[in-house]
């Protein structure tokens, strides 16, 4: 680890978000102390406390060792007027507010939220929305996006990798993003999703599935084509004790990119097992 790149990285998001160093410390339990040593390249924070510490600056882990960024595709997909994906909401997410209707603000986590479209969705029918996504390029496009509606959501960069919730949400949504995930760390970060959802709480997920007979999307990025899509049923058997409201899979046509091609999807809509009492009453 570079100390002084590293701890250069730390004082400029520090600041870029408007924290001194005693606030940036009580976020993170810590003395002020230990942030200066870290500004100022005598100390670097411990290996197990960057996780943390990257999700408080709303960076990742990477750019606080200094690296440049691993997914510079999703920035060029990005860096467009237009959006990529367009802007209507995902159809996952008419299915979820009649689960859960927001009669009052329940917290959604959008993981990889990409241009937003989905996370201003939640936010403009009343939900308290929480999103992230690895490219700065996206990010910046959602808070656009969300300016222009008018309604209010908590956008910040962070890496799928190295994120994990840090606090109970009533739904954690994520659409086309789970893919980049190692197979080795799937079922640890669907556990930790469902650690962080609360009792009557809804994880509506989906992911590319592998078929000999569909060939790879032409808009892959090189991060995407490192790492096996998920196989039938592996993301449905994480979920095994859980109540499903929606399990399917499905082959579908894209035309992302400009080239028509064709996926294979397994969606899961899931709500938690301790929601029993609470369905009762419907």
């Amino acid at each position: 680890m570079n100390h002084l790149k590293t701890g250069a990285v730390i004082s400029k998001r520090r600041k870029e978000l408007g924290l001194t160093q005693s606030q940036l410390a009580k976020s993170l339990n810590i003395s002020f102390q230990a942030v200066s040593k870290w500004e100022n390249g005598t100390a670097y924070p411990d290996i197990e406390m960057l996780p943390t510490l990257a999700a408080t600056l709303n960076t990742t882990i990477d750019a606080l060792l200094g690296y440049s960024s691993v997914v510079t595709g999703y920035d060029k997909r990005y860096n467009t007027e237009e959006y990529y994906w367009g802007l209507m909401p995902n159809p996952i997410c008419y299915d979820i507010m009649k689960i859960l209707p927001p009669v009052k603000p329940y917290r959604v986590l959008d993981i990889g939220c990409g241009e937003g479209k989905d996370a201003i969705f939640f936010a403009k029918c009343g939900y308290a929305v929480t999103a992230f996504d690895i490219s700065e390029q996206g990010i910046e496009k959602a808070k656009r996006l969300a300016e222009y509606n008018k309604v209010e959501v908590g956008f910040f960069k962070a890496d799928i990798l190295d994120y994990r919730p840090d606090s109970e949400y009533d739904i954690i949504f994520s659409s086309g993003a789970l893919h980049i995930i190692s197979p080795t760390d799937r079922k640890e970060f669907c556990d930790s999703l469902k650690t962080h959802t609360t009792d009557i709480g809804i994880n509506a997920l989906n992911v590319f599935v592998q078929k000999p007979f569909i060939a790879p999307a032409p808009d892959s990025t090189t991060e995407e084509e490192k790492v096996p899509l998920w196989y039938s049923g592996q993301l449905f058997g994480y979920y095994h004790d859980w109540l499903f409201h929606t399990c399917k899979e499905e082959i579908f046509d894209c035309n992302s990119g400009g080239i028509p091609h064709k996926h294979c999807m397994d969606t899961l809509i899931a709500q938690n097992k301790k929601s029993t009492a609470f369905l009762q009453h419907f």
